[in-house]
């Protein structure tokens, strides 16, 4: 086989399975891939030998009639997901020499599959980010470039390593996180498919913590049936995590290819932003388009707090994170900056660990939740989140199966472009995909089509709570019917910064 980096996760299972590729040799390519393309910054830590040991015990179980559903297929790990023994940064330095002694339940039941381990991607910091820039790692860069432009591009955040490696063929699937649109807006940016699932439907326990209502664990990989083969996966009941789901996973790779018709999409008016692009409403109307001619019916529904989900979230999840981070102090694990008694070794070590973005939120959070002003911001943040949840309810219960939208709100842009001074004009980029989290329901980005400038864009489905199968199939629809976004075949020559 000339490239098997050129393989979907699908082909490459099928031929580890049919012994026509062994595992090592699909291993050997991939970890060759990971080092030629590492001015991507797509990884914090490649893991070579591990790798090529994991594939070695994967072509064994193989000759031994013991195949596991994922058995020796090489895949990346976001950075936040504890690893056993490998070094887990969560994109910050103050965890920069953390090395967990306990594996994630997710990247547990990757390996109890039979996946073999490239690395750990990177990411932004904390997962908190919406390009991948705030990594204390240095920003990962996408593959794709505008044509005649040598100038680097954000891959979406926070799973931009995640999303820059399978877009680049670096392995056949990763794992990523998706807090308010942190799987779905890299997948869109890269031309890659990324499905958050229902909240609850993966486990959280060993996955760093951003915000612990709104964090759900799901793949991005090249196509959907590839994300349909991943999430199984990583789904199921752990009793590790009080708020993991005990609900059955069901074949999702069955639900690829299934008839839509009869299906009922409901297109919400609210989504329709001001100053959004011709060309994303263009790409909407198309998927309509694509969706209609399957057999599915199309209706207008109204989502009216849409409009106050973007503040509530920047509320909400930044209360979450000022909780969740600090236990990062200095004393149990990870960074110390001595100081002359407790409070300043507290207040050193974090001043020196936290980026500049975290720092925010942390204030934020901190503000938000005082005496004085938790009802004021924090609780009517709640509020309003339970309106989006209802809005949401009201639309399922009058008939729809789900919810076609924009994936983000435009293609991707430079590397600094967007953020400086102004950190709002970056959280613009959760436009279209915060509802979801609040509401806690499935989603899914899918390749749609390409941009004026010739880069990837994406649209989204959101579905029931635990009918991931159906985005499935529809999701296929769209995938099926626009035209293919492949990464064109010199993008190696485009120029990238370095580590």
């Amino acid at each position: 086989m000339s490239d098997p980096t050129s393989l979907t996760l699908a082909e490459a299972r099928d031929a580890v399975r049919s012994k026509s590729l062994s595992s090592r040799e699909l291993t050997e390519a991939h970890v060759a891939a990971v080092a030629a393309a590492r001015p991507l910054n797509a990884f914090i830590t490649e893991t070579p030998e591990r790798a090529l040991a994991m594939a070695d015990a994967a072509d064994a179980r193989i000759a031994r009639g013991e195949a596991g559903p994922l058995e020796g297929l090489p895949l990346g790990i976001k950075d936040l997901y504890c690893t056993e023994g490998v070094r887990t940064t969560a994109g910050s330095r103050i965890l920069d020499s953390f090395v967990p002694g306990y594996e994630s339940t997710v990247s547990s039941q990757l390996w109890r599959d039979g996946a073999v381990m490239l690395g750990k991607l990177n990411l932004d910091e904390f997962a908190m980010g919406s390009s991948n820039e705030t990594s204390y790692h240095g920003p990962a860069v996408s593959p794709w470039r505008r044509p005649g432009s040598e100038t680097a591009l954000v891959p979406g955040g926070s799973s931009g390593g995640s999303a820059a490696a399978v877009a680049a063929r670096l392995c056949l699937g990763a794992t990523a996180t998706d807090t308010g649109g942190s799987i779905r807006q890299p997948a869109a940016f890269t031309g890659t498919v990324g499905i958050k699932p229902t909240y609850g439907r993966c486990s959280r326990w060993g996955v760093v913590a951003f915000a612990s209502s709104l964090d759900q664990a799901g793949p991005i990989t090249r196509t959907v049936r590839d994300a349909a083969i991943l999430l199984r996966s990583m789904a199921g009941h752990d009793p590790k995590d009080s708020t993991s789901v005990d609900l059955a996973v069901p074949d999702y790779e069955a639900e690829v290819g299934a008839s839509v018709a009869g299906k009922t999409i409901g297109i919400p008016r609210q989504y329709r932003i001001d100053g959004m692009p011709a060309e994303i409403d263009a790409l909407w109307a198309e998927g309509v388009a694509w969706l209609k001619a399957a057999g599915a019916r199309i209706v207008d529904i109204e989502l009216p707090h849409t409009r106050y989900a973007l503040p509530a979230y920047y509320i909400v999840a930044p209360a979450e994170a000022s909780s969740n981070l600090a236990r990062y102090d200095g004393v149990r694990y990870g960074l110390r900056v001595p100081g002359r008694d407790i409070a300043e070794m507290y207040g050193n070590t974090r001043a020196a660990g936290f980026g500049p973005e975290v720092r925010r939120r942390i204030m934020i959070g901190t503000y938000v939740l005082s005496a004085g002003y938790y009802d004021a911001y924090y609780l009517k943040a709640q509020k309003i989140r339970t309106l989006v949840r209802q809005d949401f309810e009201r639309a399922f219960a009058d008939g729809v199966d789900a919810i076609l939208t924009p994936a983000t709100p435009s293609a991707a842009f430079a590397i600094g472009e967007k953020g400086g001074d102004d950190p709002i004009a970056m959280y613009l980029n959760d436009a279209f995909t915060v509802t979801v989290n609040l509401a806690g329901l499935p989603g899914i980005a899918v390749p749609a089509g390409l941009s004026a400038d010739k880069l990837p864009l994406g649209l989204q489905l959101i579905g029931r709570p635990f009918d991931e199968g159906t985005l499935f199939s529809l999701a296929e629809v769209i995938e099926r019917s626009a035209p293919k976004t492949e990464l064109p075949s010199d993008w190696w020559s485009a120029t990238a910064p370095t580590r």
